[in-house]
């Protein structure tokens, strides 16, 4: 299926590893100029030289998004080489685990910056581009435990999860008029080279079989590509009357009735 993409401008956070950088590939393999950024320089720009591999148009950009002027910094540079944005997908994130009476504050206005904030501060200054460019979509990427609790010493990962998904469905209320999409993609456990999952498997492959067993229908985890094609098809006019909406990517670990 083709998705339209190609010459799009899309704006993929946290994309030098990961779900990112496949996000960011699905987009590339498509024929879209691709705006990417990261904090580590030397992961992007190995990132960056993989994507242009294929022809693709790329701008790497190095910042911090839990950084309060680094999303405007981001999209400035966007606007300076393109002038316009289609796409925006909302990738970067992290975790900071620990029983709730253990937290502080810090711990809290730490991650609600890094999971939260960072995709509203780069939503908003990524608004007037897509107005420009006549309308666009906006991705966020929230989680399996957005939608429903996700257990002990994750109450922090929970919380701004959720508010993700909350903020999304009002911004596609109110920027529905202006023909821009604001849409959440839910993944469940995503294994992917050098990341918690892939750790626990290596450190711990008897543990995870049983894991498996009891919680991944499939019977397997979930694939970043997966995960990717589900962003590309959603930013793309082939989804065009997907709004508001959250998409479970999970092979049905999740267990929410909505």
């Amino acid at each position: 299926m083709d998705l339209g993409l190609k010459d799009r401008v899309a704006v993929v956070t946290g994309a030098s590893r990961g779900i990112g950088l496949r996000i960011a590939r699905s987009f590339a393999r498509e024929g879209a100029r691709l705006a990417i950024c990261a904090r580590g320089k030397q992961a992007l720009d190995r990132a960056a030289e993989e994507l242009a591999e294929g022809g693709t148009e790329i701008l790497a950009h190095v910042c911090d998004l839990a950084e309060p002027d680094a999303a405007a910094g981001l999209l400035a540079v966007v606007q300076d080489r393109w002038g316009e944005v289609h796409a925006l997908v909302n990738n970067v994130g992290g975790n900071r685990r620990g029983q709730f009476t253990e937290t502080t504050d810090q711990d809290w206005l730490d991650i609600f910056q890094l999971n939260f904030l960072s995709g509203l501060r780069t939503a908003r200054a990524a608004v007037p581009l897509m107005r420009a460019a006549g309308g666009g979509s906006i991705v966020f990427i929230s989680s399996l435990f957005g939608r429903e609790k996700g257990g002990s010493g994750l109450s922090i990962y929970n919380t701004t999860k959720s508010a993700q998904i909350s903020a999304a469905g009002i911004m596609a209320l109110e920027l529905a008029p202006d023909g821009i999409r604001v849409n959440c993609v839910a993944p469940g456990s995503i294994q992917f080279e050098g990341g918690s999952w892939d750790k626990r498997v290596k450190a711990d492959p008897e543990g995870m079989k049983k894991f498996i067993a009891a919680n991944l229908p499939l019977g397997r985890f979930g694939r970043a590509e997966e995960v990717a094609d589900v962003v590309a098809f959603l930013s793309s006019n082939r989804a065009s009357l997907i709004t508001g909406a959250t998409i479970a990517v999970d092979g049905a670990q999740g267990r929410s009735l909505i």
